[in-house]
């Protein structure tokens, strides 16, 4: 999986903090850029967005509204997979990541291993 292009992020993250589908003129409306792309690249990377799987659309009149088909979690967690892929030792690397978190993500990430363990036994 590879990361997203920093036009592809922009246009994710605008559809990601959309409380509803979004058509190409919303997104380049929501997108923060230092000079604004044109409305046809914005359309066009929206697209391969599209033809990539990321983004889900329907017609609306004459107007394409997208919204995303994976969460932004389910993206950054295939990151970090692929990353773990790349290491002999995922355990040592999973083990530094949380060594340098913070004492309430560490918490965090606490509770929510239990709870998947609590699941799992009474599966």
């Amino acid at each position: 999986m590879r990361g997203f292009g920093e036009l592809e992020a922009e246009i994710m993250d605008a559809v990601w903090d959309a409380d509803e589908s979004l058509t190409v003129r919303n997104i380049l409306e929501r997108i923060d850029h230092e000079r604004t792309p044109a409305y046809t690249t914005v359309q066009t990377v929206t697209e391969i967005l599209y033809r990539k799987g990321w983004l889900q659309r329907h017609k609306d009149g004459r107007a394409w509204r997208y919204r995303a088909t994976h969460s932004r979690e389910e993206y950054t967690a295939g990151l970090v997979e692929e990353v773990l892929s790349s290491t002999p030792d995922r355990t040592a690397t999973l083990v530094r990541l949380v060594e340098q978190m913070d004492p309430d993500e560490v918490s965090e990430l606490q509770a929510a291993l239990d709870a998947a363990k609590n699941a799992e036994d009474r599966s």
